[in-house]
């Protein structure tokens, strides 16, 4: 097994224990960036100096005695919402070719702080306000969509061109390309991760959280992201926690529940049955399984669009205004749908997530965890605009893309996307856990645990 194949727990555990250097990782990996980049196009910018002078830094101190913790020296990829300083920040847009970050954001420096080392910054779907990320390709299958938006931050990932990465999710945008390209993907209660430098889509509704080989690795990045800001009027003041799972599989007494709606509408029958085989590997590890119905199910996305397309329009209306020529069409004429919608219309969203919030907390009081699909089929070619249902419903990529993600952004509740097989295509599916606000724990527990009863994942083969 080459370096850049391990997982960052793998990894950590080799540079701790000094069988593996931070530079023959490091090294491993842009090995393997030179070596499939150009046909994924996961990055928008790599400073491979910048790695190695960083590499060797954590390698001294290592040799010293001071060794920080599982992510020093391990290397990263960062979605480009994300400022780093002296970095350029352009959110994969002709907007901002002279924007250049001053400062760290709060994530970029925790990061930093404690040993990880930057790549470079992967590639989004134009201002996080989409589901495919053109520009990047399925790590699996180069015809197919990344997923996003944080496409390209899943992609470096499933690729070996990253160990870890950070994605943001508004809609569902690192759970959609997680699950699409046989990753994890974790979207953290609202508020736990600072979005401090990041630059924003809804303020509702955004959330920072990792894209990682496994729930471990998870749980490794979500324990030094987490913690509050001031400079983030969201954040929440949380006692520090260690997320690392427990290394058993023993799930007994854990209500998961099953819902009897909404997530099982539409569904491609394989993503249903390779879901339906693993809540079963869950019910055998000791999860009782308790059947749950989704409230207030056909508010979803007029409520998610309600609160997103005005809170986009408001953060970019000077330059709609001024260079509406350097949007891409479609991220355009959303922008521009925005300016249609009335303040009325975005109360009445506000009213809706209230109201959705208290009844999910109502349902999550009855079971520990909730498990259904995290998208309803696999990747779809990138020239595919719209899905056929059996029952003849017609449904466009993205909103299929989006429907089984956004109730846990509108309710802040935290959601992890576990791999669960693949289809006889070859592609990725994806199991989403949903759990209690705060309760990360939780679902890291029950992630794990599945993880353990199934054969070691191996990276997309890049063909």
């Amino acid at each position: 097994m080459q370096p850049y194949e391990l997982s960052l727990a793998a990894a950590a555990d080799a540079i701790r224990s000094r069988q593996l250097s931070p530079v023959e990782l490091v090294d491993s990996v842009l090995a393997r960036i030179e070596q499939v980049e150009p046909r994924l196009d996961a990055y928008v910018a790599i400073d491979a100096e910048q790695a190695r002078r960083a590499a060797l830094a954590a390698e001294h101190d290592v040799a010293h005695g001071r060794y920080q913790g599982p992510l020093h020296g391990i290397p990263m990829g960062l979605k480009d919402l994300i400022d780093v300083a002296g970095w350029a920040t352009t959110a994969s847009s002709r907007v901002r070719t002279d924007h250049r970050a001053q400062e760290d954001s709060t994530v970029a420096a925790r990061l930093t702080a404690a040993g990880a080392i930057l790549l470079g910054k992967t590639h989004t779907h134009e201002f996080a306000y989409g589901l495919t990320t053109p520009q990047t390709r399925n790590a699996w299958d180069r015809g197919r969509v990344a997923g996003g938006s944080s496409g390209g931050s899943a992609v470096a990932v499933a690729s070996g061109t990253a160990t870890f990465s950070l994605g943001t999710d508004t809609g569902g945008s690192i759970r959609v390309p997680a699950a699409l390209n046989g990753v994890v993907g974790l979207k953290p209660t609202y508020g736990l991760v600072p979005r401090h430098g990041v630059t924003s889509l809804s303020w509702a509704l955004d959330h920072v959280g990792p894209i990682t080989r496994t729930v471990e690795d998870a749980a490794l990045v979500l324990t030094a992201l987490a913690g509050h800001d001031p400079r983030d009027p969201a954040s929440l003041t949380t006692p520090a926690v260690d997320y690392r799972p427990g290394p058993g599989t023993d799930l007994t007494g854990l209500r998961i529940g099953v819902p009897r709606n909404y997530y099982v509408d539409h569904l491609d029958a394989e993503v249903e049955a390779a879901v339906r085989h693993a809540i079963g590997q869950l019910e055998a590890l000791g999860a009782r399984l308790v059947e749950v119905d989704i409230p207030m199910a056909r508010y979803v996305l007029p409520t998610l669009w309600g609160l997103l397309v005005p809170e986009a329009t408001a953060y970019h209306e000077r330059t709609l205004r001024t260079v509406p020529e350097l949007y891409q069409a479609d991220v355009r004429v959303l922008l521009e749908a925005g300016e249609l919608m009335s303040a009325v219309d975005h109360v009445r969203a506000q009213r809706a997530r209230t109201l959705m919030r208290e009844q999910w907390a109502r349902v999550l009081d009855t079971v520990d965890v909730i498990a259904a699909p995290t998208v309803p089929m696999t990747a779809a070619a990138a020239d595919q605009e719209t899905v056929t249902w059996s029952d003849g419903t017609v449904e466009t990529v993205s909103d299929a893309l989006v429907r089984l993600c956004a109730p846990a952004n509108i309710v802040g509740v935290p959601a992890l996307s576990v791999p669960v097989g693949h289809d006889t295509a070859g592609m990725p599916i994806g199991l989403q856990l949903l759990g209690r606000p705060l309760g990360e724990r939780a679902l890291l527990r029950v992630g794990h645990a599945y993880e353990q009863t199934q054969p070691a994942r191996v990276l997309a083969p890049v063909v």
